[in-house]
């Protein structure tokens, strides 16, 4: 099971914006004797005095299936925020890069696209690792 775990980062560049990667909760269902889905929950703070314009999520390099892409959601609380498809890198690794501050042209004024805490939803699908199915 170790291998098909993929170590999850959220943050900014450079980094501002915590996760709690120590805490994720991985939960692998199995789809059918090939492939199974695997999804990561993790928790993202944002701090209110934020200045820094980008976030990211990312995966290290573990087993995946061709073909099928991850996808990051993002909730405050119960309510959907943002949703992305990103395609995994030929080592089974991803990265989105996202707007956490943006600009308002018609003042001038930076505004937090994102604040507070979320919680972000990642799927990918994996080889199936279990001789039981």
């Amino acid at each position: 099971m170790a291998s098909i775990i993929a170590v999850l980062s959220i943050g900014t560049i450079p980094v501002d914006i915590s996760a709690e990667t120590n805490q994720n909760r991985v939960t692998v269902t199995p789809i059918n004797e090939e492939i199974s889905l695997q999804k990561t929950v993790a928790t993202m703070n944002i701090p209110e005095d934020n200045k820094l314009p980008w976030g990211f999520v990312k995966g290290a390099p573990s087993e995946y299936v061709e073909r099928y892409p991850v996808i990051i959601q993002f909730y405050s609380g119960e309510d959907p925020v943002h949703f992305a498809q990103v395609d995994v890198k030929g080592d089974g690794s991803f990265e989105y890069k996202f707007r956490v501050r943006n600009m308002d042209s018609s003042t001038g004024e930076f505004v937090n696209i994102f604040e507070g805490e979320y919680t972000v939803k990642i799927f990918r699908v994996i080889p199936n690792s279990n001789d039981l199915i």
